[in-house]
Order: structure tokens, then C-alpha cells, then sequence
């Protein structure tokens, strides 16, 4: 079995890792847009914001925890949310320094490769665009 490549990284860039990995999903990016809004919510409050099941906003939360954007605060039987506001201040910082670095200029290349948009009457093409030529196949016999 291969053993894979292992490179520690500064504090600083683990912590923006985990930053945005807690924000790559839309549902944990929403959360933190409500909480972004209105701090200190519950749970429940979140639920009938957002459109999914109790249980799937718990697990999107704990993640966000996980990472700790949030802050977490017990009262009574109720978990209250708000957003550590110390890690958004890093990950500004972060991102205003990487942007700033980059020069951006009207004549720069995209960023991503674009492909011209389908046009309803267009023509569709073949998905078979060659044919190919195979040979018989030998029967047992020969």
C-alpha cells in the first residue's frame, strides 16, 4: 500500500481551511446568513426558516461548531446560536489580503473556462460522430 504526502501548514492557513470547508455547503452558508441577520436563534428557529429536517440542520450546526463559527450557549432546554464573530474578522482579513495581492486588470484572463450557452433550435448533435469499424468476431467453430 502507498503512503500518501503529509505538509504541515501555518496555523493560520489550517484555520482558514477549516473555515471554508464548515462554509462549502449551501444549508451551512444559509445558517450563517440567518444567524448573520438575527443572532442568537435556536434550532428550532432555524427549521422553520429553512426548509429541511430538524435532524439535517442539527448536523449542518454541529459542523459550523465543528469549525467554531459558532458560539453555543445553554438555557434552560433551549441551545442558542450565535456566530463567533473573531473567526469571520480571519477569514475577512484572509480574503481582503488575498484580493488585494492579486492584480486584477480588465484585459486578465477568466478565472474559469466559459462555454458558449446552448441555444434552443440548435442543432443536436450526433453523439456517435464516427463508426468505428470492428472487426467480425470469430465464432467458435473456426
Amino acid at each position: 500500500m502507498g503512503t500518501t504526502k503529509h505538509f504541515d501548514f501555518d496555523k493560520e492557513t489550517n484555520t482558514i481551511a477549516e473555515i471554508c470547508k464548515a462554509l462549502g455547503h449551501p444549508t451551512r452558508m444559509q445558517i450563517m446568513t440567518l444567524l448573520w441577520k438575527k443572532n442568537n436563534r435556536t434550532c428550532g428557529e432555524i427549521v422553520s426558516l429553512i426548509p429541511l429536517a430538524q435532524s439535517t440542520i442539527s448536523k449542518h450546526l454541529l459542523e459550523l461548531k465543528k469549525a467554531e463559527l459558532l458560539n453555543v450557549k445553554n438555557v434552560g432546554k433551549k441551545t442558542i446560536y450565535s456566530i463567533e464573530v473573531d473567526k469571520i474578522q480571519l477569514l475577512k482579513k484572509y480574503l481582503i489580503n488575498y484580493l488585494s495581492n492579486r492584480a486584477i486588470s480588465n484585459e486578465a484572463e477568466p478565472l474559469a473556462i466559459t462555454t458558449a450557452p446552448k441555444m434552443k433550435n440548435e442543432k443536436k448533435l450526433n453523439l456517435k460522430q464516427y463508426n468505428y469499424q470492428f472487426p467480425a468476431k470469430k465464432s467458435k467453430t473456426d
